[in-house]
């Protein structure tokens, strides 16, 4: 099931959130070439993506990570390696990954904006998306793997708006050959099914012998972006903007949990 859209109006045009995905499909188009030039592709991937073990120093230099059939990363000791944490949210892997990340944020983001103003949501978003780092490289901190994605900030933001609004219906798209139903589900349940499904994913990560078993995606950035949107949320919600949120909700449309 995908979410497509909320039953969350907001008062204030979500500027920020816009600016954000325009950033990330600007760098997705004019920096990795929109995934159709594959050496484009490996390279900002390889410079800007963060590697685990370049930041703790725990892979060897000159270890070469094969990206595709022809090209592969090389382990090194760039001082760009200090800044990928934040580079990297900007980065995909693919048309699938940039457009998977950009609904969600496209769902949830707007309605957090606009509780918490828009310089507290940019500041939220960025230290989500560092703790989301921060939790990948503690969980595998020799991995010469580079991660790259817009994910971990965005699944601080799906935390945020599980404390916000949990019981707000967010209309699920539910796909089964060609049965096709959009469901409306309170969004508690289709985010903790999502954080669930994340922890599952990354349960066998933990396992010192199976430490090579992956999916291919940064799961634990996942799980650590959401606990931070969960534990911060308080901290850079507006209570002015909230409570006006609240009061338009009831007035205006009063059969909106």
């Amino acid at each position: 099931m995908i979410p497509i859209s909320d039953d969350n109006p907001t008062l204030r045009t979500p500027i920020v959130t816009y600016l954000l995905l325009g950033a990330i499909g600007a760098t997705w188009v004019f920096v990795q070439g929109a995934g159709l030039n594959v050496l484009a592709l490996v390279s900002s991937i390889c410079h800007y993506g963060l590697v685990p073990g370049e930041l703790t120093g725990q892979a060897p230099v000159g270890l070469e990570v094969p990206l595709s059939d022809d090209l592969s990363c090389v382990v090194d000791r760039n001082p760009i390696n200090l800044f990928t944490p934040l580079t990297s949210m900007f980065l995909h892997g693919s048309w699938s990954h940039i457009l998977g990340n950009c609904l969600f944020f496209w769902v949830f983001g707007n309605n957090v904006e606009d509780s918490m103003g828009r310089l507290r949501f940019i500041v939220f978003y960025i230290v989500c998306g560092l703790a989301a780092a921060a939790a990948q490289v503690l969980v595998d901190p020799a991995s010469p793997v580079p991660m790259v994605g817009a994910s971990g900030a965005i699944s601080g933001i799906m935390g945020a708006y599980l404390l916000l609004y949990p019981r707000v219906r967010v209309n699920m798209l539910f796909i089964f050959i060609i049965i096709i139903r959009i469901i409306p589900l309170p969004a508690w349940l289709v985010l903790l099914y999502w954080f669930g499904l994340q922890v599952v994913a990354g349960l066998p990560q933990l396992d010192p012998l199976n430490a090579k078993v992956s999916s291919g995606v940064a799961v634990w950035a996942h799980v650590g972006g959401f606990v931070a949107g969960l534990v911060l949320v308080k901290l850079f919600e507006n209570p002015n903007l909230t409570s006006r949120r609240t009061t338009y909700r009831h007035r205006y449309h009063p059969d909106h949990p």
